[in-house]
């Protein structure tokens, strides 16, 4: 959430980072809203706090009065107390009721966009930085994931709909291990190599979760929500460990010297979708239940933009790691998720389609952490220091269906048998190539 006070203050500045978003003219709507309730806010503590002396010091007088015997003056003055507490119930009801809407209002607007983010509408607009690896001809010129794996008989499409429908899959023999190995060799690499600590986390969230990284409410058609209460509260599946993660701490007060905090968890994650088709509807690429290793870092303002990088470059190892061609680009303002004030995107090759997203590197500012009450207390101001306002990042540390996706098309060989990357080797009992079953 951005600070109520800086869209007061600033109500033009935060127009022109929706305007570079391209949202929709409502949006800029709320933000004169928000300065209304803001300036009626004002007004109401600045009446109700005038009130609250007035009534302490005529209490001061009204006690005097009464020892001095004068009790009709103090009668009197006891009237005017009565009516102005009855003035401060009123106000105090109304103030209630407009940071109720003003807080509404605010949750429903995106973070303001780091001044680097490029223009654009979508991403087509996004710019690419760097690119890693050679791919393998011109998209559209390989044999899809789903070809590959229904060939080997390590993807089974059409009993997994007798299960569930479309949009879901089941892996058989060496697919299922292979999406287990990389599952084992993503955290391995994130714990030993890039220092991160490794958390299991629950699946369900409560509302007040995802609120806190900015899932709710703005998307909650793309979530599925149960439909009985948990722990008497609503509660949905996560769609991204980040959900989770991100909230371990929040409502707390972290000390300055335990930042960085850097976590790594591997979750399913559920999505409904809701809204998306064409080419994605069969296979692994949008499905309604995948698996994701995910990195949540927590940071100091002065930390961020140098562990955003870092962030991207332990993403990218990955993928190097397993000699798969990618690139990164970094999204233009139309493309910058909901809550990020900016973004990197890492697009792995595929034959069959070209690059496509594999992870999502965002910095958040103290967009999330304000939303989930996270703060720390600086170290170098003491004690007394007043907490600020922590800032989160996280990005995927990767998508593992999408991974075993690219791993099918870009490793498999002329004889239609599929070559195992070296670092998932030892995950896979040695085995280095994936032939058809009975082969």
């Amino acid at each position: 959430m951005i600070d109520p006070q800086r869209i007061a203050d600033a109500p033009d500045e935060v127009k022109a980072h929706l305007v570079k978003r391209h949202e929709d003219p409502h949006t800029l709507a709320d933000v004169d809203a928000i300065v209304a309730l803001s300036e009626r806010r004002r007004e109401l503590i600045s009446e109700r706090d005038e009130l609250r002396a007035t009534r302490n010091a005529l209490s001061k007088q009204i006690g005097a009065l009464f020892k001095e015997g004068r009790r009709d003056e103090a009668e009197v003055l006891k009237t005017q107390v009565q009516s102005g507490n009855a003035r401060i119930e009123v106000l105090e009801h109304e103030l209630e009721v407009v940071d109720g809407d003003r807080s509404r209002l605010c949750m429903g607007l995106p973070n303001l966009l780091h001044p680097s983010v490029p223009e654009g509408k979508g991403d087509e607009d996004n710019v690419e930085i760097r690119t890693w690896g050679d791919p393998r001809g011109q998209p559209g010129d390989g044999e899809s994931h789903v070809e590959i794996g229904t060939r080997l008989g390590i993807l089974d499409l059409e009993r997994s709909a007798k299960l569930t429908g479309s949009r879901f899959w089941v892996l058989v023999g060496a697919g299922a291990r292979l999406e287990r190995a990389l599952i084992n060799y993503f955290l391995d690499l994130h714990v030993h190599e890039h220092g991160y600590t490794e958390v299991m986390v629950p699946y369900l969230v409560h509302r007040s979760a995802a609120e806190g990284t900015g899932q709710l409410p703005k998307f909650g058609q793309d979530m599925f929500r149960l439909a009985e209460p948990l722990n008497g509260a609503d509660a949905f599946l996560i769609p991204t460990a980040e959900v989770p993660v991100t909230n371990l701490h929040r409502g707390e007060i972290l000390d300055e010297a335990q930042l960085p905090l850097r976590y790594v968890a591997f979750t399913p994650c559920f999505r409904s979708e809701a809204g998306s088709a064409g080419r994605d509807v069969r296979g692994l690429i949008r499905v309604h239940q995948f698996h994701k290793v995910e990195l949540v870092w927590i940071t100091t303002p002065e930390q961020a933009e140098a562990s955003h990088q870092q962030l991207v470059g332990h993403a990218e190892a990955a993928l190097q790691q397993l000699r798969l061609p990618h690139r990164v680009v970094e999204l233009c303002g139309g493309d910058v998720g909901f809550s990020a004030t900016r973004c990197y995107d890492l697009e792995v090759w595929l034959p069959s389609q070209g690059y496509r997203e594999i992870s999502s590197c965002s910095h958040f500012t103290d967009f999330q952490a304000r939303r989930m009450s996270l703060r720390y207390r600086p170290t170098s101001e003491g004690k007394k220091a007043k907490p600020r306002h922590a800032h989160t990042l996280n990005g995927s540390g990767l998508a593992v269906g999408r991974t075993l996706v690219a791993i099918l098309e870009n490793n498999v060989q002329p004889d239609g048998t599929v070559t195992i990357p070296e670092v998932l080797r030892p995950y896979m009992g040695g085995l280095e190539v994936i032939a058809p079953v009975g082969a």
